[in-house]
């Protein structure tokens, strides 16, 4: 009993913290506000901290490979599972609202952002993917660019060889040294994450119960059974029975931090440490967990599909035909790769697609407010998604790829 208590006493005083969090939210009501502070800073903390682990993460986790040729089934494995997995969940949603269409009285016009409607220039496309100084790696708005340089890096100690040997020492040990910063900094999860969760339900708590229920209930109600059905058939096919066990006794603390923070991000120190306890190889968590933390996203896939269902129906335009459905299948992988997995970072999706579609202004305002109280549950899956996806890369990666990349 007491090692039972000892190994899941960081979740219960983690599910303690937000339970008191959004029962002070719920009886404070407004006043919650006044807590708004703590959270923030938590969550600060967190966002600090993850840039330097996710580079370390990537960058090590490449550096420690024996051969760069050995890679390409790896990446191979995990664009086949990028690609299933972000369409499955755009079908089941797709599905879903056949059978319950949308109408156009859900909706209520509300006031316009100056840029709405702005197309994407080129420079902007281009900063998605690249910064033109060093600096500016380092903020968590260029997570995409980040990774890409960590990759490059991560190569660079790869071909360096033993000239390289110190650097890429140097990389392990940043790596288990920002593993170490977060594990402190989640200490104050409880507390961080219960006013975090005082603030929101205060806040958006009333939202939930108004013109946009029948889409929330859409959003909400194929996104868990996504969550319980899907993640646990990806579980089975990676390991049977046994794997579905593994999948959910390890899921609990991910899935908890996912849906305090709103941040797939912030859920990356999380998911590493679950997927070494899901029987993940190292390798493969080092690679895919910290990757698919940015760029893999059922959540955003979901809320995406969704959110252009509705701005279809407000227009009056059906969200039916085959050209359609496959435009927004394109921009649906699009969306869940320029994304930030920070909070409410569906606002550069929800610029992409209502570009791509010609859509005025009027089509933002109505797809930030679904996006913004979908948010929790579809960072849920952007976050726990990427453990599920791991282990089936983990599966069809291949025994002996995993010992020679993890150079056993």
């Amino acid at each position: 009993m007491s090692n039972w208590i000892k190994n899941y006493s960081g979740m219960i005083w983690l599910i303690t913290g937000i339970i008191a969090g959004t029962l002070a939210g719920i009886l404070l009501g407004k006043r919650a506000e006044i807590l708004k502070p703590i959270g923030d800073i938590f969550l600060n903390l967190l966002f600090v901290a993850v840039i330097p682990l996710v580079f370390f993460a990537i960058a090590s986790a490449i550096g420690n490979m024996q051969s760069s040729q050995k890679l390409s089934r790896i990446m191979g494995v995990m664009s086949a599972v990028f690609l299933v997995t972000i369409i499955a969940a755009a079908l089941l949603t797709i599905f879903a609202l056949w059978l319950f269409p949308v109408g156009q009285s859900a909706f209520t016009s509300g006031a316009l952002p100056a840029d709405a409607g702005k197309k994407l220039s080129g420079d902007e496309i281009t900063q998605l993917f690249t910064t033109s100084e060093f600096f500016n790696l380092l903020s968590r708005k260029n997570m995409l660019a980040m990774i890409i340089f960590a990759i490059l890096v991560g190569f660079g100690a790869l071909k360096a060889g033993e000239k390289g040997k110190a650097f890429t020492q140097f990389l392990n040990a940043g790596n288990e040294v920002f593993k170490q910063v977060f594990g402190i900094i989640m200490k104050a999860g409880p507390i961080g994450l219960g006013a975090y969760f005082a603030y929101q339900v205060a806040v958006f708590g009333p939202s939930l119960f108004g013109t946009y229920a029948h889409i929330l209930g859409i959003g909400y109600g194929v996104s868990l059974f996504y969550y319980a059905v899907f993640y646990s058939l990806y579980a089975f096919i990676a390991g049977g029975v046994k794997g579905i066990k593994r999948y959910w006794e390890n899921n609990i603390i991910p899935s908890a931090t996912a849906v305090g923070t709103c941040s797939s991000i912030a859920t990356i120190p999380a998911n590493l440490d679950a997927a070494k306890k899901m029987g993940i190889s190292d390798v493969i968590a080092g690679i895919t967990i910290p990757l698919f933390g940015t760029l893999h996203k059922d959540g955003s896939s979901i809320s995406s599909i969704l959110k252009m269902a509705v701005v279809f129906a407000m227009f009056g335009k059906g969200f039916d035909s085959a050209e359609i459905i496959i435009i927004a299948l394109g921009m649906t992988i699009l969306v869940s790769i320029v994304e930030g997995g920070i909070p409410n970072g569906g606002y550069v999706g929800e610029l992409l697609f209502i570009s791509a579609y010609g859509f005025p202004p009027e089509a933002l305002p109505p797809a930030i407010i679904i996006g913004t109280l979908i948010d929790p549950v579809a960072t849920l899956l952007n976050a726990t998604g990427d453990t599920a996806a791991a282990m089936l890369v983990n599966r069809f990666a291949g025994e002996k790829q995993v010992k020679e990349l993890s150079g056993q």
